[in-house]
């Protein structure tokens, strides 16, 4: 054959990951009561009144998706994995509650500009191999808002996770499964790698997986090359303020309502951008 016998290209870890033994292994952080007050702080930082549209992506297992939509907003929550989704689903949906299956590097192009609101939340970012890939994951996220729209991301903030960095832990389920990790940084690439192993009366193995972490700073810069820009920073979901030791960022970024007009006017023109070439 011409240019010779094509290579199967590996799955990424995120593509089988989120399934039954990642919501055993993770069990002791899903807590309603925890949920309910993160999405208490939510309303309270995007001020949007009820009714408006909301994506929640990638919204894993509906936690907070489905507070939202009895919260009264029109929610559409959109995530990869089949497992979790289908949870989701048994939590209920409704005319305000919808669910799609999708990756978020490339959302449907029927949502561009319908969101008020879009939600990246529990530190679903940095999964895939490039760092491209988080561009462009950024970069839908832009196209999906409204011009003025908000968009709110929670995450492990590089430099507070570097400064409390836990190599091991360990801790049991509610049905005894013992859950040990082992985490390791690479600072060139921004990886942190963290081994899994599980041990229950029901089952026992091991696996692996990467999250890329960033610093506010790029992440600010990410957010601002696509028109997004960030106006606030929180240590976590409390009101305090973002420190240089906090572990979890949530950072509230505004949709530029120039920045749109400004690329279809470069575009209209054929104006090079910045650093182009002609």
């Amino acid at each position: 054959m011409a240019g010779g016998p094509r290579r199967r290209t590996s799955p990424e870890w995120w593509q089988t990951y989120f399934d039954a033994q990642y919501l055993l292994e993770y069990e002791p952080l899903f807590r309603l009561e925890q949920d309910r007050r993160e999405v208490a702080r939510l309303m309270e930082l995007i001020g949007a009144p009820s009714g408006s549209r909301v994506l929640d992506v990638p919204c894993g297992q509906g936690r907070h998706a489905h507070l939202l939509a009895e919260a009264g907003f029109d929610v559409d929550g959109l995530d990869y994995s089949a497992d979790l989704l289908a949870v989701a689903k048994r939590r209920g949906t409704s005319s305000r509650l919808r669910y799609t299956r999708g990756d978020m590097r490339r959302l449907p192009a029927r949502w561009t500009g319908r969101f008020d609101v879009v939600l990246n939340l529990f530190t679903s970012f940095g999964f895939f191999a490039e760092p491209s890939d988080d561009r462009r994951a950024i970069a839908e996220f832009a196209r999906v808002l409204a011009p003025g729209g908000t968009l709110v991301w929670h995450g492990g903030d590089r430099d507070g996770v570097m400064a409390r960095f836990l190599a091991r832990d360990w801790w049991r389920t509610r049905d005894g499964t013992l859950v040990a990790q082992e985490r390791q940084f690479d600072a060139l690439s921004g990886v942190l790698t963290v081994s899994s192993v599980w041990s229950g009366r029901r089952a026992h193995g091991a696996r692996e997986h990467t999250i890329r972490l960033y610093t506010p700073t790029r992440l600010a810069e990410l957010c601002a090359d696509v028109g997004l820009i960030v106006e606030q920073a929180y240590d976590g979901f409390t009101p305090m303020p973002l420190t240089r030791r906090s572990s979890e960022m949530l950072l509230v970024a505004r949709k530029d309502v120039a920045y749109s007009s400004r690329r279809r006017t470069r575009a209209r023109t054929k104006l090079p951008t910045p650093g182009g070439r002609d």
